[in-house]
C-alpha cells in the first residue's frame, strides 16, 4: 500500500466539495485524472471511500473516518516542507557554537548582533569552554562549530583561520613594567604572577614560552576566570599574561597592558568544524559572518 500525496489531495478536495468538477479546479487536474486518482486510492486502501449517485458523491463510513486523518497528513506534509524551506532560507533554526572565553567575549558579541539583525528567528546557543571541550563538542555534533585554536592531531576536524591574536602583560597601574613600551617575557619572572586556568590553551602557551626563555614564573595563585585575573591584578597582587582580545573583556580602572616580546607570539584563532557533520544553512551563514568580522 503506497497512496501518493496527490491521491490524498484529490480525496480531500472531492470529500469537501462532493464534486469532481470543483475538485478538478482546486487541485488543477482534469476530471478523468481525478477519477483515476480516486480509483487508485481506493484500490490501495482496499475499499470504497465514496458512494456515487447520479447527483453527487458521498463519503462512505470508511471515507468519513479517513477524512480527518487525510487532512492531518496533508497538513503535516505541508508544514514539514515549509519548515524545511524556512531552514534553507534561514528564517528558522538553531545554531550552537562552542568558543574559547577569549573569543566568546572578544569577538562573538559583535557577530551575534549582526547575525540576529539579519536572521531574527534563528536561535543561537553559545558555550564558552576550553579548547579540548570545544573539539569534543564539535566532534560529537553537540556544537555546529567551534571558535578556538587549531586542533592538534585531529584528522576528523578542520580549521579555518579567522584572526591572529597576541599575548600582553597585564599590570596594575603604576607598575614599573608599564614604563616600557613593551615587556620581555623573561621580565615576568621578577614579579608575583596571577595565572589563568592550567588547562587552558593560553596557559599552556605561557608555560611553554617561559620554559623556552629559561625562566620560571613566581605564581601567587591561579584563577579560572579571566575577569578574576583582572580584579586580582588591579588589586596589586601581581602581574599576568592574557591574550590581547581578553583585555577588552576585563578592561577596567586599575590595570593596563603592554605587548610581550622576545619572543613575539602570534596566536592563530579560527573556526573548528567536523569533517563528518555537514553544516546547516544557518550555521554556514554564521560562519560567513565570522569571516567578515570587523
Amino acid at each position: 500500500m503506497n497512496p501518493s500525496i496527490q491521491q490524498l489531495r484529490v480525496f480531500v478536495a472531492v470529500a469537501h466539495s462532493r464534486s469532481l468538477a470543483e475538485a478538478s479546479e482546486q487541485v488543477h487536474l482534469s476530471q478523468p485524472a481525478i477519477s483515476i486518482a480516486l480509483r487508485k486510492l481506493e484500490e490501495n486502501v482496499g475499499g470504497a471511500l465514496f458512494t456515487r449517485t447520479s447527483r453527487q458523491l458521498a463519503l462512505t463510513p470508511e471515507g468519513e473516518a479517513f477524512l480527518p486523518v487525510a487532512v492531518r497528513l496533508l497538513n503535516d506534509w505541508n508544514e514539514a516542507f515549509e519548515d524545511l524551506n524556512d531552514r534553507f532560507s534561514k528564517q528558522r533554526g538553531k545554531v550552537t557554537v562552542a568558543a574559547l572565553p577569549t573569543l566568546a567575549a572578544g569577538l562573538f558579541p559583535r557577530v551575534i548582533k549582526r547575525f540576529h539583525e539579519a536572521y531574527p528567528r534563528i536561535n543561537l546557543s553559545l558555550h564558552d569552554v576550553l579548547a579540548d571541550q570545544i573539539n569534543q563538542m564539535v566532534r560529537e555534533g553537540r556544537a555546529d562549530f567551534g571558535l578556538s585554536v587549531p586542533p592538534s592531531d585531529a584528522d576528523d576536524l578542520t580549521f579555518e583561520p579567522v584572526l591572529e591574536d597576541s599575548y600582553v602583560a597585564v599590570c596594575p597601574c603604576g607598575h614599573p613594567l608599564l614604563a616600557q613600551s613593551s615587556v620581555l617575557w623573561s621580565q615576568l619572572a621578577a614579579y608575583p604572577f596571577i595565572g589563568i586556568n592550567r588547562l587552558s590553551s593560553s596557559r599552556q602557551d605561557i608555560d611553554h614560552i617561559m620554559q623556552s626563555v629559561g625562566e620560571r614564573l613566581d605564581i601567587l595563585c591561579d584563577a579560572r576566570q579571566i575577569a578574576t585575573v583582572g580584579r586580582m591584578v588591579a588589586a596589586g597582587l601581581g602581574v599576568s599574561v592574557l591574550p590581547s582580545l581578553s583585555f577588552r573583556q576585563i578592561s577596567t580602572d586599575g590595570i593596563e597592558h603592554r605587548p610581550l616580546i622576545e619572543p613575539t607570539i602570534r596566536r592563530e584563532l579560527g573556526i573548528v568544524h567536523s569533517r563528518y557533520h555537514p553544516p546547516s544553512a544557518a550555521a554556514t551563514a554564521l560562519r560567513q559572518l565570522i569571516h567578515c568580522h570587523d
